[in-house]
């Protein structure tokens, strides 16, 4: 089974789009650290995330750039051949559910943290 948990910080605001199906999604991507290596240097993983429906409105309206989440979802990838002809593979995050990690205070824009009823009304598909 195919469910991934992963803390980190956006390193840029999220953005909402809307589909041509007329889907709303949110890409975004967070910097997340693992275990530092052998020699004691910090290693950090940049990864690429999709937040469809409400999920993804959530984010866009709670998130901004450098603030911590915690994110359940799925790793999914994307086969294609780049204008070279070459087989290439894109591996992302698809999102189902996103926490504040530590809570959250006031958002810049003035909009407060969430309920934890809010932040936990999408349901995990599997």
């Amino acid at each position: 089974m195919n469910i991934t948990v992963v803390d980190g910080r956006f390193v840029r605001d999220p953005e909402l789009k809307t589909g041509a199906s007329g889907k709303e999604f949110c890409k975004f991507t967070i910097a997340s650290d693992r275990k530092k290596d052998k020699d004691g240097n910090k290693v950090t993983d940049y990864i690429d995330c999709t937040a469809f429906n409400a999920t993804g409105a959530f984010i866009a309206k709670y998130y901004k750039k450098g603030d911590g989440i915690q994110l359940v979802g799925r790793f999914e990838s994307d086969k294609y051949t780049d204008k070279n002809g070459q087989n290439r593979t894109n591996w992302g995050l698809s999102v189902e559910q996103a926490f504040f990690p530590l809570g959250k205070g006031k958002a810049e824009s003035g909009n407060t943290a969430p309920s934890v009823a809010e932040q936990t009304e999408v349901e995990l598909p599997f």
